[in-house]
């Protein structure tokens, strides 16, 4: 019991001369390590579309639908699949024009007419096969096809079956997957890490999944609300497994460096200072150390000052904040 009270004390008088106290409790210890590790910094964020994978259909012509493929939203289409069959009478006469010269062409030469009439198709942004089936099958079709630009979702539908449509109309937006962007909310007092971070992990709810991100832009806004600010990261998505508006937890960190490490539970924190208990001169013997610390995990503190590789100490020290919260009547 005399020991038990000597020990006790010895957490109330910390910031007063150090003591070296004997103890009679089962006590283990651990060494202070020197391993090459890397701080980790763990924030959240949501999956973003990439706005470069955006990609808008909006005719050089108009016309009227004449049968519709791309007929509901965030529909799959890759790229070249047909989404609208559409009649235009400005292209017709831009097709029949060319057949006339290419019938003349036969018996004549014009040469620059000919080739400035395939181009005003061209820059109408006539498809390709349909410009070579007018000169194989000497036959304009009254129908033309608006193709998808790209692999993508269809986001954004602005057009029904029979409706007509102008020129410069958008009736679809396509977006490409394939690559997103995620939209991590960093607080304002993580910057100064932030800079040294180099590498980025992510995981989404419900997936055991790991993905690799490369750093983007930081947003010049800051969200003065929470105090934080937005760190734009890029993410491979060739599977399409990321879908926007996902929420994801992201882990940044930074090149591997040898830092100085004790477990979590060697460390005693008192009147906002940091303490551990190093074995003394004789055994059994432990004396009360301030020291300089940093959270590297949930499980690890790195050593900044106090203490050198090899010190031992006590493992199983907040035992004794039990007996110091006991004895000042806490519970």
């Amino acid at each position: 019991m005399k020991h038990l009270i000597i020990l006790l004390s010895l957490l109330l008088t910390l910031e007063a001369k150090p003591v070296t106290v004997e103890q009679l409790f089962s006590v283990q210890t651990t060494h202070v390590k020197k391993v090459k590790t890397a701080k980790v910094i763990k924030n959240y964020g949501y999956i973003k579309v990439d706005d470069s994978k955006r990609y808008s259909v909006t005719p050089r012509f108009g016309g009227y639908i004449e049968e519709l493929y791309a007929d509901t939203i965030y529909k799959y289409v890759k790229k070249g699949d047909v989404l609208a069959t559409v009649y235009s009478p400005e292209v017709l006469r831009a097709k029949e024009e060319y057949l006339a010269h290419l019938k003349y062409s036969k018996k004549h030469s014009n040469g620059d007419i000919l080739k400035s009439a395939k181009e005003k198709l061209e820059l109408l942004h006539v498809d390709k096969n349909e410009i070579e089936s007018i000169e194989t099958n000497k036959k304009a079709s009254r129908f033309t096809s608006v193709k998808s630009p790209v692999s993508g979702y269809l986001f954004v539908k602005n057009i029904s079956n029979f409706d007509a449509f102008s020129a410069k109309q958008k009736l679809f937006e396509i977006v490409n997957l394939e690559s997103v962007w995620v939209e991590v909310k960093v607080h304002q007092k993580e910057l100064s890490r932030l800079e040294k971070m180099k590498f980025f992990t992510l995981r989404v709810v419900g997936s055991d999944d790991i993905f690799e991100a490369k750093k983007g832009i930081l947003y010049p806004a800051l969200d003065t609300k929470e105090s934080t600010l937005t760190l734009r990261l890029h993410v491979n998505n060739q599977e399409n497994f990321l879908k926007t508006g996902m929420y994801v937890t992201v882990e940044s960190s930074s090149e591997k460096t040898e830092l100085l490490t004790l477990p979590v539970t060697s460390v005693i924190r008192k009147n906002s200072s940091f303490y551990v208990f190093v074995t003394g001169e004789y055994a059994g013997e432990y004396e009360p150390k301030k020291v300089d610390v940093e959270l590297l995990d949930s499980k690890t503190y790195i050593v900044l000052g106090g203490l050198s590789e090899g010190d031992e100490v006590v493992n199983n020290a907040l035992f004794l904040m039990d007996s110091d919260a006991q004895i000042n009547g806490l519970y």
